[in-house]
């Protein structure tokens, strides 16, 4: 895309600049990425991911676990991209490594996300939602889909483009994506806390307790935390790649790195098998047995009933 004499060119499948023949002033970031923050960030996701294993082979919660690791392992493809452009900020594999793996890994984050709240609700009470269960999953997944997609394409574009324009339109796609999944997290978020609070006032409140309240906890602010991040992504790229703010690699490191990485450690801590994994055992399990008793009781009693009246058919005919 930019070109400097004698043939070199900065940016762009074409790039063939080190830092040898071309200043640090020419690349695109315009400075060498933290060779410690990213080891750190890409230790932090690795454990991560390797505890959400550990947990989802224990408590079988194998859906939770494959979008957790989808994420997390996006999440440290990204982070060794950055690795890259420290020894050659004009590596544009590299740079496209961590354009678009660390833009759309919080969307499989999200994923699960939603799915854990559509579990909430069935272990709770489904009946007090203004929405059914399912309605999580028909809805907010397809909608994570299309910002997936939306995110991923304009990040291969804006990187392939030969021009600024060209850049600026792939910019532009990326951000659409962007604020759609802003706009699927408000709803999601507003929905998350009508039917705590709905929960709060019903006969399905003794579910609540301190290990649910938790758990919520955990989840909501994980939540919340991804939301913080979409809108860094979202000014950082409405000003585009040329902006200040997408060269600020503090700002980068605050606002995208520390967020997501604090998003996915309350995922860890709050962990869906600890609530769900209890609710099967224990009181819970005895209540079907509970109704197969009374069932058999009042069978019982239906029983006597009916022979009670076969006796005294019986005796009715004698006489």
């Amino acid at each position: 895309m930019s070109a400097l004499p004698n043939g070199l060119i900065t940016f762009g499948p074409q790039a063939n600049c080190t830092l040898d023949l071309c200043p640090l002033e020419a690349s695109l970031l315009r400075y060498q990425p933290s060779i410690p923050a990213n080891v750190v960030f890409i230790c932090v996701f690795g454990l991560s991911a390797l505890v959400h294993i550990y947990q989802g082979w224990r408590t079988r919660t194998w859906g939770f676990m494959a979008c957790m690791i989808c994420g997390c392992i996006l999440e440290i493809i990204g982070y060794i991209g950055r690795l890259i452009i420290h020894h050659n900020p004009f590596d544009f594999n590299g740079f496209l490594m961590q354009i678009i793996c660390i833009t759309i890994a919080p969307v499989f984050f999200c994923s699960a996300i939603y799915v854990l709240l559509s579990q909430v609700i069935e272990h709770i009470d489904a009946s007090i939602s203004r929405i059914k269960p399912k309605f999580f999953y028909w809805f907010f997944i397809p909608c994570d889909i299309v910002s997936l997609v939306l995110q991923a394409a304009g990040g291969a574009l804006s990187c392939v483009g030969k021009t600024k324009h060209d850049v600026e339109i792939g910019e532009h796609i990326s951000l659409a994506g962007l604020i759609f999944q802003v706009f699927t997290l408000v709803i999601f978020s507003c929905l998350f806390i009508d039917y705590v609070w709905r929960a709060r006032r019903s006969a399905s409140r003794f579910r609540l307790d301190n290990t649910m309240y938790t758990f919520l906890a955990f989840l909501f602010g994980s939540t919340l935390f991804v939301l913080i991040r979409c809108a860094y992504r979202i000014v950082e790229l409405n000003q585009g790649y040329f902006s200040a703010i997408f060269r600020d690699e503090g700002l980068f490191i605050g606002l995208e790195s520390c967020i997501m990485c604090v998003s996915v450690i309350l995922l860890n801590f709050g962990h869906p098998g600890k609530v769900f994994t209890r609710g099967r055992s224990g009181k819970d399990l005895e209540q079907p047995f509970d109704e197969l008793t009374t069932q058999d009781r009042g069978t019982d009693k239906s029983e006597n009933i009916s022979m009670e009246g076969i006796n005294r058919l019986q005796g009715s005919e004698n006489n």
